[in-house]
């Protein structure tokens, strides 16, 4: 199951993942991560991880897909929070971190979440839409 899950920052999609997560949940999740990407500059992601078992063959082939088409647009994304306690997700998560490091990636304990959510949240200094976040408050 992959369900969409609320975050404050419009410019972040978070999702949870547990047990099986089919074609059809990954491309809402897509489509959420690409809507994003129509509204901001830069998006963030956070994925909840518990007791994932698998992905159906289409969710894997329609993943690694995706995953391939957005090599050429990290400069899209700015961080990636994967909240886990699963070990051999945070070991997948490192090796992400090393091949694509145009994108912070950062693994957290469930313990952390909260971390987790305000990390995904923090935009670099100067790419905030609002001018006053990033310090500038007129003339």
């Amino acid at each position: 199951m992959l369900d969409l899950i609320s975050h404050p920052a419009e410019h972040v999609v978070a999702m949870k993942a547990s047990g099986v997560v089919t074609g059809q949940e990954l491309q809402g999740a897509i489509d959420a991560i690409e809507a994003a990407k129509q509204a901001h500059p830069r998006v963030s992601l956070v994925v909840e991880i518990d007791g994932l078992r698998w992905l159906t063959l289409t969710a894997l082939l329609k993943d690694i897909g995706y995953g391939l088409t957005q090599l050429g647009d990290l400069r899209h994304y700015h961080r990636a929070a994967v909240v886990t306690d699963q070990e051999w997700v945070t070991h997948l998560a490192h090796l992400e971190e090393r091949l694509f490091k145009a994108v912070e990636i950062r693994t957290f304990p469930r313990r952390e979440h909260a971390a987790a959510m305000a990390w995904v949240a923090e935009l670099p200094r100067g790419e905030h839409e609002d001018p006053e976040e990033d310090g500038y408050h007129g003339a």
